[in-house]
């Protein structure tokens, strides 16, 4: 693989700031339908199980789009790429706010999903022209940036939704898009390609790497699996909170988003913890948490404030599981990290649609308590992965 030269000049603290940011509002795109679902399925009078497909078919899209467009951060001038995908966004927010049909709906959040990846091209550009010393405390900025994207997006559709209906949030989203696009161009310089590896040979890459690293596999199927429990609640619970005993509408379950603060506090103690313990441990750490919190969810029928004291553990659950399996990734295979980065957040969102779905079909039949048990189940396979793992001794950890 032949590398180019890069522009080393380290970027400003401000550029990174901004970026980081940018990466926030870059992601923020797949979650602003999560607490509008209920009201984007009434919009067509489409059944409840409709609303797990937008969710699915939207992170579905992600998982596709970073398996298309990840690896052409590798070989595209980065600033030109992401343009390139947020002008593509904006067409499928832009769709979706005026959607006259379930399908148009169905297939324009898939659009949204597929070219919601920006933030995977920023962090690994910004990374490239970190000052070496201080690379780790940039990345470290900017995934902070991408978690309070992940956060406030519920929050703010849930507000606008309530306050000036679902498609306003849509056509609001795409305004942030297009003030994103310069904010890009202001701030990332151009840097010239890192690879003149044609484009079929990079994603040929990609399906090498999983039979070469067994610590690839293992991270996958585990990030698969928590992810997609995240999601069973998450593509559910707006639906949920709008039944009796509740009856909230979008707003409240916007308000919902803001108890992942606590989890985007613990990030950086997280961080820590997997250099002193190793990654499978915090891993298997990650997947009990989650199978108690979905324990907790199981009582949400009746007791409001163990519905939200499971979705801060759901929480920190989720947020172990990213980053002690990015941490382990990271030092597995240096010169591959965007390739290895492109494969755990495919697999990562793919389990996200999965669970949407899975969490839509649940609570629609069982309530609650088929929330709480898919939840668990799918935990409990990403607890026993971890202990097959290490029991086997066959896939090393490379940060314990």
């Amino acid at each position: 693989m032949a590398l180019l030269p890069h522009d080393t000049t380290p970027l400003s603290g401000r550029s990174v700031l901004v970026l980081s940011a940018t990466c926030g509002f870059a992601v923020a795109t797949l979650y602003y339908s999560q607490p509008l679902l209920p009201m984007m399925a009434a919009s067509f009078g489409a059944s409840a199980s409709a609303q797990g497909s937008i969710a699915m078919l939207t992170q579905l899209g992600y998982a596709a789009g970073l398996l298309l467009f990840g690896p052409l951060g590798d070989r595209l001038e980065r600033r030109g790429l992401i343009t390139l995908l947020l002008l593509a966004n904006i067409s499928g927010l832009a769709l979706c706010a005026t959607a006259n049909s379930l399908d148009w709906l169905l297939a324009a959040s898939t659009l949204v999903g597929l070219t919601a990846v920006s933030a995977q091209i920023i962090i690994p550009a910004v990374s490239g022209l970190a000052d070496p010393a201080r690379r780790g405390q940039t990345v470290g900025r900017l995934m902070s940036g991408l978690f309070a994207g992940t956060l406030m997006a519920r929050t703010i559709s849930g507000f606008v939704g309530a306050h000036a209906g679902w498609r306003a949030m849509f056509l609001l989203a795409a305004l942030l898009d297009m003030a994103l696009i310069a904010l890009v161009n202001y701030h990332l310089p151009k840097t010239p390609p890192d690879s003149e590896l044609p484009y079929a040979k990079l994603l040929a890459s990609l399906w090498q790497l999983p039979a070469q690293q067994p610590l690839l596999r293992e991270a996958c199927l585990v990030g698969f699996l928590l992810f997609a429990a995240f999601n069973v609640l998450w593509g559910s619970l707006a639906m949920m909170l709008a039944r009796p005993p509740y009856g909230y509408g979008s707003e409240v379950a916007g308000l919902f988003g803001l108890i992942g603060i606590a989890g985007m506090c613990a990030s950086p103690t997280i961080g820590r913890l997997v250099d002193r313990w190793g990654g499978r441990r915090i891993v298997a750490l990650a997947a009990g948490l989650v199978m108690i919190a979905f324990a907790l969810i199981a009582a949400a029928s009746w007791n409001l404030g163990m519905l939200i004291a499971g979705v801060v553990v759901l929480d920190l659950g989720s947020r172990a599981n990213l980053v002690a399996n990015q941490t382990r990734l990271y030092a597995l295979l240096t010169q591959a990290r965007g390739r290895l980065n492109t494969l755990f957040m495919a697999s990562y969102f793919l389990g996200g649609a999965v669970g949407s779905a899975l969490g839509g079909a649940a609570a629609s039949q069982y309530g609650w308590p088929g929330v709480a048990a898919a939840g668990v189940l799918l935990a409990a396979g990403a607890f026993g992965t971890v202990v097959l793992c290490r029991t086997a001794g066959r896939v090393a950890d490379p940060v314990g």
